[in-house]
């Protein structure tokens, strides 16, 4: 008995000690001053963009890494084709690969001299470069959360289905989608969070530029860089409480759905 509390102890403590003492003084530092300040750091111009800009990529990239991660997942679970083990290791290929040479590697492609160099609008030190950069590096999450679950489901529901005279489609809608939905919810608020939160694959290639494609991280950066540990606080702060928010609103909806 004395063991188990000890280890739930240590648990605990050392969640402490990595998330819980930095992310509170993060808060601590940023309203150790008063409302004022933080909301006078906030609603500057390119705050505000940057703010913007971050909610903007993320809406475009999750739906996109939510269709694609369900289509994947399927695939591997469901389909029977040569180069399977072949996909899902290019699945998890972002989480082996550094962001910041995801970045480089697209100034490689759409870079001048790049295969894709020609292309009537601008990727890089623009949004498609941003949202490009951050498509990649959240790209496993859903299809890694739903795998699993289609696993445990089996087929056999969706097998009756089809039997009895079901397209795929409504197969997919009214027996698939039901049975995966929370393993797509907790992917799609994981893929949301890597996606406000990525700095290292769009500071390369979103030019860094205050006002047009400079996110909540960058935004970070550039006032830590300045000296502006005020404004660097302030804006670290709402990327955690818009982190905080997606997980309150994914557990209010599962809290009413059961």
């Amino acid at each position: 008995m004395r063991g188990k509390y000890a280890l739930r102890t240590l648990a605990l403590g050392y969640l402490a000690v990595v998330l819980m003492v930095p992310v509170g003084l993060v808060f601590w530092r940023t309203f150790e001053h008063g409302l004022a300040p933080v909301w006078a750091s906030i609603t500057t111009p390119a705050a505000v963009h940057a703010f913007w800009l971050t909610l903007e990529v993320t809406a475009i990239v999750v739906p996109l890494n939510a269709i694609f991660g369900v289509l994947a997942a399927l695939t591997l679970v469901r389909g029977r084709f040569g180069g399977k083990a072949i996909l899902d290791g290019l699945i998890d290929l972002p989480f082996a690969i550094s962001p910041v040479v995801v970045g480089l590697s697209l100034l490689l492609v759409f870079g001048r001299g790049g295969w894709l160099a020609g292309l009537p609008f601008q990727v890089l030190f623009s949004v498609p470069g941003i949202v490009l950069a951050t498509i990649f590096v959240s790209l496993p999450f859903v299809a890694r959360e739903v795998v699993p679950v289609l696993r445990e489901i089996g087929d056999e529901q969706e097998q009756a289905a089809l039997t009895l005279g079901a397209s795929r489609w409504q197969t997919f809608w009214r027996i698939t989608l039901p049975s995966i939905r929370w393993g797509l919810v907790y992917g799609v608020v994981l893929a949301t969070a890597r996606s406000i939160g990525e700095f290292g694959a769009v500071s390369v290639v979103s030019g860094r530029i205050s006002g047009e494609t400079e996110t909540l991280t960058l935004l970070v950066q550039r006032r830590f860089e300045n000296f502006d540990l005020a404004g660097a606080y302030a804006a670290s702060a709402l990327l955690a409480l818009i982190a905080l928010a997606t997980l309150l609103g994914m557990s209010m909806t599962r809290r009413r759905s059961t």
